[in-house]
């Protein structure tokens, strides 16, 4: 006798929260969504969705009511709220989690501490502390919280370009720049019982901080290949990990593997998995945080996705594609930008 399935609280209504939401709807799991944006995209695929502010308890709660298990599209959720949650339904990945990952010196503290290799860094709370950490100049100055797509980061090549007023608010990391060949992410599910689909590496190129084009296969040696995927399952082992998640890594010009930082999330990188493999990324997380059964993975096609910023949708909406060729629109209200408003991906042949 089947189990009966559980109805799944997803918290956020972005391209992540609505292509979870059709993930679901494809495995016959329902799906309500939270979100604090009464546009949010995601309204237009979820089976219930509630708009409220997070501070709301009332509606908080009535959310809790309604779901059996709940994950989240992103990970800048005050701990308190997913804390609270998790008292009445499980949720994953655990809001412990988010407590490291949220926090890039405690990220890269954890990293380290298990014996893989980040770029050298330091924490900084004041001018004087990056005049003493002068050896990591040339350096990115990155708050230690709430900083994605290259918000709250400083190129700091002297302490002459240090910004006036910075240190009132915030603690930062300072990260020595490194000779980068190139940027690659590893997507992984972790479920319940500790297996994992992994996916191949996947090579990454960004415009002005935001991710733009990724591919696979990518251009890398085998070492780091398995290097990179090794990694990947160490870390989520080591974080009790359920769910899908994303580790960045930087490829030095001296071939060095180092993690740029965890995605506690599926990923804007991994957004080709939809088309190239048999089991996306949403649909694996999705199965996994409702312990339903692994699918072996096995990849269709090569393949490149191309993120679409701002006014570029215009170019993509109403255009004929070729069979190999799958546009999502995420049909955002507003164009702005550097807004994420879409993507393309495109089969290649081996």
């Amino acid at each position: 006798m089947n189990k009966q399935k559980p109805i799944l609280g997803i918290i956020g209504g972005g391209q992540l929260g609505s292509m979870l939401a059709q993930a679901a709807k494809k495995i016959g799991i329902q799906t309500i969504i939270l979100s604090d944006d009464e546009f949010a995209p995601a309204i237009n695929y979820a089976d219930h969705f509630i708009y409220t502010k997070y501070e709301n308890e009332e509606n908080i709660q009535a959310f809790i009511n309604k779901v059996d298990i709940v994950t989240f599209e992103f990970e800048n959720i005050p701990y308190s709220i997913l804390s609270t949650i998790n008292k009445s339904k499980p949720v994953l990945p655990l809001p412990e989690i988010n407590q490291v990952v949220q926090d890039r010196q405690k990220e890269k503290s954890f990293v380290n501490g298990l014996g893989i290799k980040t770029t050298q860094w330091s924490l900084v709370k004041s001018k004087e502390d990056i005049i003493n950490n002068a050896n990591l100049l040339p350096g990115i100055l990155k708050t230690c919280t709430l900083g994605y797509d290259g918000k709250g980061q400083y190129v700091i090549n002297s302490i002459d370009d240090i910004p006036n007023n910075l240190f009132t608010t915030n603690n930062f990391i300072l990260e020595k720049l490194v000779s980068l060949k190139k940027e690659i992410s590893v997507v992984i599910t972790r479920y319940h019982n500790g297996e994992c689909s992994i996916y191949e590496p996947i090579e990454n190129k960004h415009e002005n901080q935001i991710l733009k084009h990724s591919k696979i296969p990518a251009s890398i040696s085998s070492d780091i290949f398995n290097q990179a995927q090794d990694n990947a399952k160490l870390l989520s082992e080591k974080l009790n990990y359920v769910g899908t998640m994303c580790v960045e890594y930087f490829i030095t010009n001296e071939n060095e593997l180092l993690v740029n930082e965890i995605a506690p999330r599926v990923h804007n990188s991994g957004h080709l998995t939809i088309d190239a493999f048999n089991v996306s990324q949403f649909e694996n997380h999705v199965r996994a945080v409702c312990d339903l059964e692994k699918i072996t993975l096995s990849k269709n096609s090569n393949a490149e996705m191309i993120n679409i910023i701002g006014k570029e949708i215009n170019n993509y909406r109403g255009k004929t594609f070729e069979p190999n060729e799958f546009f999502y629109d995420y049909l955002k209200k507003d164009i702005k930008e550097k807004r994420k408003m879409g993507h393309f991906t495109r089969l290649l042949k081996s």
